[in-house]
């Protein structure tokens, strides 16, 4: 008889039964993380939209009304009208803010 080397089903279902019972531990973890990470994101993106409002406001003399003129002027990119968790960008007296 030859002697073969080499992992029995028994020991494969055990590891991967250790690997499923490592992965669902993880899960709710990275969701919540991923939750806190959006909304970081969009703090952020008001904060960079707050910055442009200011250098719109420098080179007009008068601040933006809505974020389209800060698109259209090349302060900002069509992409960053939105957050990271869907909230779009609103300016309301000289102010952004994630509605």
């Amino acid at each position: 008889m030859k002697n073969e080397k080499g992992f029995t089903i028994l020991e494969m279902m055990i590891v991967l039964s250790i690997i499923a019972l490592i992965f669902l531990l993880t899960l709710p973890n990275i969701q919540q993380k991923e939750d806190i990470i959006r909304k970081k994101g969009c703090e952020a993106l008001v904060e960079v939209v707050n910055a442009q409002i200011l250098l719109y406001e420098i080179d007009h003399l008068v601040p933006p009304t809505n974020i389209s003129q800060l698109i259209k002027g090349g302060y900002l990119k069509e992409s960053q009208k939105r957050c990271p968790d869907g909230a779009s960008i609103q300016i309301r007296d000289g102010q952004a803010y994630a509605k």
